[in-house]
């Protein structure tokens, strides 16, 4: 009688994490996270803003050293005291803010770090190239970095991190900003990575993202571990609630109802009439003098939320510098209440009661070296002046009000707003904006770009309650979902040109994808 097959081993993990803490002052971040990371795992990290998750794999990246706890490399000790010794234990990262070379190449950006020595520039381009076929990418490579949009940014981080064909690979927020088709192609080769052994962690917030590629996920709330699966496809509502639910908060049913996005009516029952915002003929160009708006003419009234949809890239960003005041029109005018502002900058724009919350929050809409209190009442410190210095005990006292109010956390208003978490960033842009007296319309630009579920319905609720009083919205977002949950009426970009205005009702959802598409008469 033949003898049975021994059994295999059992795969020892890439990274195994062992009861890791983390503090930052008086601030736990984490607390007890213990994780294996197995060859061939794609593992989903999942959490709140302000969970965790990024501090979590900037301690395994070696950004942050660990106060507690340990961790282990394929069995052996490994404590990394910079990103360097990561990359040399094989371990790299794609971080959700960009780490670019504004004034170098992309070419030049992708090569840095890559090689000691001589560089042979004809055969690393020919391996970046490789590369980007492989990823399913398209890059400019002699393109100026500070040209690029931000999804084309994110792209370069995302090859960059590639080319070193780590053993494991951890993605914070990868997708937030890639078109649909680069996001299947991303996936894709995060499945091609794993199945040559290789761990791969990725933050999302995107459920469809999760069900689709994940094979392990890890629920983070406060710092702590607070739920696993071995089958998060099968359970993304377990995963969602435990993601978003504390002791006391709602059952799970209010809970559902809460996030569902469901479409909330307008309370202003006489028509929409009055203009806060009137868009003739706009038009913009690039740095290359390519038009990337072309003759946009719409109008925004009071309360009513207008959304801009279409494929990323087809203008929307254009369109939303040019209402900043962070970019000129190349023809065409625009006017708040009545008042041109075609020419404005931003302050004046302000003054004039405009809210903005641009589509690069970290770049543009915030100062990362200063507090949190600070940012939150940039746009009036004149209020919190007294003989030429700030009145900063008030100021305090307005910040917690605000923090609380849009539930922005951190450890005190005194707080690094860099340090902050992007979700907690966004918020306080939001919140900031939101509570600029007068406010007579807002531009929300990418509004949840980055957001968890509990995070986009807050931001939601707060835009609709602007909307509620009479304030006239332009939301910008690639998210068709969330347009056709949240808006009042859906105007269509595609290659710069409105293609079709309609309402966000089911039936219209075709017609939607077909203009953006590129499909039917311009409007």
């Amino acid at each position: 009688m033949s003898a049975l097959p021994s059994p295999l081993p059992e795969a020892a993990p890439i990274l195994s994490l062992n009861d890791i803490g983390k503090r930052f002052g008086t601030f736990t971040a984490l607390e007890g996270v213990s994780l294996d990371l197995m060859p061939g795992d794609v593992h989903c990290l999942l959490g709140e803003n302000g969970a965790g998750k990024s501090t979590l794999c900037n301690v395994i990246f070696g950004v942050h050293q660990p106060d507690s706890g340990a961790m282990r490399v394929n069995g052996t000790p490994y404590r990394p005291r910079n990103p360097r010794e990561a990359l040399a234990h094989g371990i790299a990262m794609v971080h959700q803010h960009f780490s670019l070379v504004d004034d170098a190449s992309v070419l030049d950006n992708l090569l840095l770090g890559q090689a000691r020595g001589w560089l042979n520039r004809p055969r690393e381009t020919q391996r970046v190239g490789d590369v980007l076929a492989s990823v399913g990418l398209e890059l400019a490579l002699d393109a100026k970095v500070a040209d690029l949009s931000v999804g084309e940014r994110q792209r370069v981080e995302i090859v960059k991190c590639l080319m070193r064909e780590p053993r494991l690979l951890l993605l914070d927020e990868p997708t937030a900003v890639l078109l649909p088709a680069e996001i299947a192609a991303l996936l894709d080769t995060c499945e091609r990575v794993a199945r040559r052994g290789c761990a791969v962690v990725l933050v999302t917030h995107k459920l469809k993202e999760i069900s689709r590629i994940a094979t392990h996920a890890t629920v983070l709330q406060s710092g702590r571990v607070v739920a696993r699966s071995a089958s998060p496809a099968t359970e993304i509502d377990r995963l969602v609630h435990a993601m978003i639910h504390r002791e006391g908060d709602d059952t799970p049913d209010d809970l559902a109802a809460r996030l569902s996005l469901v479409k909330s009516a307008s309370p202003y029952s006489r028509p929409l009439q009055d203009e806060v915002l009137q868009i003739d003929g706009l038009s913009a160009r690039d740095a290359e003098g390519v038009t990337r708006l072309a003759d946009c003419t719409l109008v925004v009234n009071r309360g009513e939320i207008v959304g801009i949809a279409g494929v990323e890239g087809n203008g929307q960003s254009e369109l939303g510098a040019v209402l900043a005041g962070m970019s000129n029109a190349s023809a065409g005018r625009f006017f708040i209440a009545g008042r041109d502002m075609t020419q404005a900058s931003p302050r004046e724009l302000t003054h004039a009661g405009v809210g903005i919350v641009p589509e690069d929050r970290h770049a543009v809409g915030c100062v990362t070296g200063m507090s949190l209190a600070d940012n939150l009442l940039l746009n009036h410190l004149d209020r919190y002046t007294r003989g030429g210095f700030l009145k900063r005990r008030a100021m305090r006292s307005a910040a917690l009000e605000l923090m609380q109010r849009f539930d922005v956390r951190a450890s005190s208003p005194d707080a690094l707003f860099g340090g902050l978490s992007g979700g907690n960033q966004q918020k306080a842009v939001l919140a900031r904006e939101l509570t600029l007296d007068p406010l007579i319309f807002l531009l929300a630009a990418q509004p949840t770009r980055g957001l968890d579920v509990g995070a986009v319905a807050a931001v939601y609720s707060h835009i609709r309650a602007a909307r509620d009083r009479g304030v006239g919205v332009l939301l910008i977002s690639s998210e068709l979902d969330e347009l056709m949950s949240v808006a009042d009426r859906i105007v269509v970009l595609y290659r710069g040109r409105i293609m079709g205005t309609c309402t966000p009702e089911a039936g219209n959802r075709g017609r939607i994808g077909a203009w953006m598409a590129g499909a039917g008469e311009t409007a």
